[in-house]
């Protein structure tokens, strides 16, 4: 049977409208992927503040120093225990892969002892109750001691409530810990990047990670909320929080 150059050009039309359509939709699926990956990786500014945070056994107050403004975080005096779950935590966040920055300052209390070194840093995956979560903090006092162990033992990861510092430090001596430069009353960059069962902590824009863990001892699949984290003799000072998820 014969075809008519009519009816040809009419199928051929039909086909090109279909192939037209058909690339719009791939192109419009393709986008709306691009844009939420791209939300993902958006990092977001989150102001500090009564509203944005909870504390947890701490006391905080907004406030400026050195010409920024901040979060004061200052540990409950009542709590004795070291590497408790002691940080101003915030709301409305479920984090488990990304990136967190904050600016950090940390001065010792009038009150703080001989052997406080002005603990300050980021607790991470907070479940619910605050009884799980990671966290890597510095000593400021250490950066610059005089003996190299205590320098050695600048930054500090742990995992509550099981793996504090003192068993880590004993079962893998050095393995959780790490040197940096850094010192009380000045502001220190960190930014902690968090993918499965590692993290990596930077200082101060460095290209390098200062610590890397690779074994995050709730797993890889653990997630939650973020706490900024203060210890004993501590008076923290906390500014320019941003938050990236992936």
């Amino acid at each position: 049977m014969n075809i008519s150059w009519s009816e040809k050009n009419s199928t051929s039309s039909k086909q090109t409208l279909q192939k037209n359509s058909n690339m719009k939709r791939q192109t419009c699926v393709t986008a709306i992927l691009l844009l939420s990956l791209f939300t993902d990786l958006v990092a977001q500014p989150i102001r500090l503040n009564n509203e944005t945070v909870d504390s947890n056994k701490v006391s905080i107050s907004v406030s400026k120093i050195n010409g920024k403004k901040s979060l004061r975080v200052v540990k409950d005096s009542t709590i004795k225990e070291i590497d408790e779950p002691t940080f101003a935590r915030l709301k409305n966040i479920d984090f488990k892969n990304g990136t967190i920055e904050v600016n950090v300052l940390s001065r010792l209390l009038k009150t703080a002892s001989p052997t406080d070194r002005g603990f300050i840093g980021i607790a991470f995956r907070i479940n619910e109750d605050n009884s799980k979560f990671e966290c890597i903090y510095i000593r400021p006092t250490n950066g610059r001691a005089e003996e190299q162990v205590r320098r050695n033992h600048s930054i500090q990861y742990f995992s509550y409530p099981d793996f504090k510092f003192f068993r880590l430090r004993k079962e893998n001596p050095e393995m959780y810990e790490s040197y940096a430069d850094m010192g009380l009353d000045e502001w220190i960059k960190m930014r902690i990047e968090v993918n499965g069962k590692q993290a990596k902590l930077f200082l101060n824009n460095n290209e390098h990670p200062s610590l890397i863990v690779n074994d995050l001892k709730h797993g890889e699949n653990a997630s939650g909320s973020i706490g900024l984290f203060v210890d004993v003799g501590t008076e923290g000072f906390f500014s320019g929080l941003k938050v990236t998820q992936r």
